[in-house]
């Protein structure tokens, strides 16, 4: 006799996963499509040369390039490379052919000479910046003038400056200045793109593990589930991983920044509510059977 079923038609695997990875994949080369737009914005921002000051044929050449810009100290490191040209250098423009001094403005902490006849070494000199606070991290901004005017033996020459920025956590403005005889820029600092979205997705992975602790906490709340360890120790270890990841954010932002206040310290605190709920709630959950246990045991014993 012959079944009257027929077989069940085996469903394609291939067909029922292809509409979830069309989009995911899609997704995936947006996102990366979008990064490395903005990593070429942020390379090419790091590239980039800003001049100020004279043309002329016989002048001094003071190339300074940001190393480090150290918000919580409120200065930044300005490596200058001094190149005399034309009449004003010999050896190759390595030496100047007399007495070379460069002063700078009020806020660059120190003047510059180099000897005749003797090559030019490069020099690291300070910056101090003003406005703005380190406490307004990631959204801190700062400004400051940088400026030189030559003189050899004595006498004022031209100056050009070229400018350029190698602190990757800062993006850097530069403004030229148009006065006679000196190279002078206006700087505005900004932290990069890539520091600010890392921030942000750091703020938000704050709130994302506090929410996850939170709905945690009113399921073993609610169910009264009792001391359930694992949950208990994740949350335990959410609690002390969210403070080293905290850490991690770059450029060491100081305790109270707005990092701290938008996020960090109410995660920490809704996540340590969180796990104290749930162990107070889930030890009166463990001794409710032993008190209920109690009470039975009491009523059934004979009265005297």
């Amino acid at each position: 006799m012959t079944p009257t079923w027929a077989p069940r038609r085996t469903r394609r695997s291939g067909a029922s996963i292809l509409p979830v990875l069309l989009p995911i994949a899609l997704l995936i080369v947006v996102a990366v499509g979008v990064g490395s737009w903005l990593q070429f914005k942020e390379r090419q921002a790091l590239d980039t040369v800003h001049a100020a000051g004279s043309t002329a044929a016989d002048r001094v050449d003071v190339r300074a390039t940001v190393q480090r810009v150290d918000a919580a100290s409120r200065d930044l490191v300005l490596r200058v490379r001094v190149t005399p040209r034309g009449n004003l250098g010999e050896e190759g423009d390595t030496a100047p052919v007399g007495e070379l001094s460069l002063q700078t403005s009020a806020a660059t902490l120190g003047d510059l000479s180099f000897k005749a006849h003797e090559r030019t070494a490069t020099k690291d000199v300070q910056v101090a910046i003003t406005g703005g606070s380190i406490s307004d991290y990631p959204f801190d901004t700062y400004e400051t003038d940088i400026e030189f005017w030559a003189q050899l033996d004595g006498k004022p020459v031209p100056v050009r400056l070229l400018f350029s920025n190698n602190d990757p956590l800062f993006s850097v403005s530069a403004t030229p200045s148009e006065v006679p005889q000196e190279a002078v820029l206006g700087l505005e600092l900004v932290r990069s793109g890539s520091l600010l979205v890392f921030a942000v997705l750091m703020m938000g992975v704050m709130w994302a593990l506090a929410a996850s602790v939170l709905i945690g906490a009113w399921y073993l709340t609610t169910r009264r589930e009792g001391l359930v360890w694992p949950a208990l120790g994740w949350m335990a270890a959410t609690l002390f991983a969210l403070a080293a990841f905290r850490n991690t954010a770059p450029g060491n932002p100081p305790i109270g920044c707005v990092l701290d206040w938008f996020a960090f310290l109410w995660a920490e605190t809704i996540i340590a509510l969180c796990l104290l709920a749930v162990v107070v709630t889930g030890v009166r959950a463990a001794l409710r059977p032993d008190e209920e246990a109690e009470a039975d045991a009491d009523a059934a014993q004979p009265a005297p």
